[in-house]
């Protein structure tokens, strides 16, 4: 009998505003079609974005690389809505939606399972005592080596300075992953979240780390 996953406490916002009418109605009808199932066989190309926000970045993503399965996690109920309507509006057919906490994925994925991890712009918790809020953890660095592909990478996005130190020592820590690059200019087929041009408009420049197995 297998054991069940665990659960965990999910800090900061779960919804917003209200939602349009618009909203609902996929969150009701399009959400269940295209909600991960990880009891299904996980598709030969297969990438993850952890805490994806509006969906910008990962509907790019999926509008480039059609034949790759993108698995988006975010527990922010509009966030999942607005991700919704771009692949409604797209005719997105490679995206899956897992509604909820990115660390219950994490625990029921397979072994080396996924090509690449996007964690972008994370939640920075810069209150000493939030820290071990961050989702940058050994326990979860540990679980990105596990379920990554030999040669799969873990990209990572930041304009919180002590956010970056926090993962460049974390990761150095760990000794497992290789460090690519360590730059301030983004990835290969970026897109500007709004949480990068909010970071440029209060004047903070952003890193961009990236690390392979």
């Amino acid at each position: 009998m297998t054991s069940p996953l665990p659960t965990y406490q999910i800090y900061g916002r779960r919804k917003g505003k209200p939602l349009r009418r618009y909203h609902s109605d996929l969150m009701e009808n399009l959400l269940p079609k295209v909600a991960f199932n990880p009891t299904q066989a996980i598709p030969a190309k297969t990438w993850l974005e952890i805490g994806f926000g509006g969906g910008e970045h990962l509907a790019h993503q999926a509008a480039l690389h059609p034949d790759v399965t993108i698995i988006g996690a975010e527990p922010y109920l509009n966030g999942v809505a607005k991700l919704l309507a771009e692949v409604d509006a797209r005719h997105l057919e490679n995206v899956r939606v897992h509604y909820g906490d990115a660390r219950v994925l994490l625990d029921g994925l397979p072994d080396q399972c996924l090509d690449r991890i996007y964690l972008l712009y994370p939640d920075p918790w810069p209150k000493e005592r939030q820290k071990k809020r961050r989702f940058v953890s050994q326990t979860n660095l540990s679980h990105f080596y596990r379920i990554l592909k030999p040669e799969g990478q873990f990209y990572f996005a930041s304009d919180i300075a002590d956010y970056v130190e926090w993962t460049l020592e974390h990761v150095q820590e760990q000794n497992r992953f290789i460090s690519v690059s360590q730059s301030t200019a983004p990835f290969e087929n970026w897109i500007q979240t709004r949480y990068e041009a909010k970071a440029v408009r209060e004047g903070r420049s952003s890193m961009y780390l990236t690390y392979q197995k």
